[in-house]
């Protein structure tokens, strides 16, 4: 599968050979899902939290005598059924969500995801970024210029460069990321995949086994 490849001008300046391991894969909506699911899962952060009689103040005396006062027995003002007292089977902060999904089956997503962008052409290849500043400014103007404008994208870079990154970052509809941590969640929240050329490189040697 071919794509083309602009300038920092927006302009077509050729065509590139995507590898056939990342770009021509049938797609398999299950494991695609599957693999989804469970990198949301291992992004949750567990906030919710209620205390048990063991963590509510109070108790340590029996509220009254056991007998002869006419009311039911109580031990402790820290019992689940007293106002106040501790939460019975409530989230105690300690749930694990974390899914394990094996290496190739993400790798396998990850390249039915990245072929369903191609065959849209929602893959975007540039030549090397070179901007004039690292000002969000010059990141927007360029990316204004593709045909991407419009809609959102994962700015895909070959590597740590921190100027593309401060560049992008503050960019509502684009996010950065580093084309060996590509991953199918990301793909899938976003409609066009930017990224230079030697990103290609990079992800073939990461994710092609």
């Amino acid at each position: 599968m071919k794509t083309s490849v602009y300038n920092m001008a927006g302009e077509k300046t050729g065509e590139v050979e995507l590898p056939k391991q990342l770009f021509e894969v049938a797609m398999n909506q299950d494991l695609v899902h599957q693999v989804a699911t469970s990198q949301m899962a291992n992004r949750r952060i567990v906030r919710a939290k209620t205390k048990d009689r063991s963590e509510v103040s109070g108790g340590g005396k029996k509220p009254w005598r056991q007998k002869g006062t006419g009311r039911a027995r109580h031990g402790s003002n820290r019992s689940p059924i007293w106002k106040g007292g501790g939460v019975t089977f409530g989230p105690t902060g300690r749930e694990n969500f974390s899914k394990k999904i094996n290496a190739k089956m993400r790798r396998k997503a990850l390249a039915m995801v990245l072929t369903a962008k191609a065959k849209e052409d929602h893959v975007i290849l540039t030549d090397d970024v070179k901007l004039e500043a690292p000002k969000t400014k010059f990141m927007a103007g360029f990316l204004a210029k593709l045909p991407s404008a419009m809609g959102s994208g994962l700015l895909v870079l070959p590597g740590m460069e921190q100027d593309l990154i401060r560049s992008s970052r503050n960019l509502r509809k684009i996010q950065p990321v580093q084309a060996r941590e590509l991953n199918c969640l990301d793909l899938l929240s976003v409609q066009y995949v930017i990224m230079p050329k030697a990103s290609v490189e990079v992800l073939e040697k990461t994710f092609v086994k």
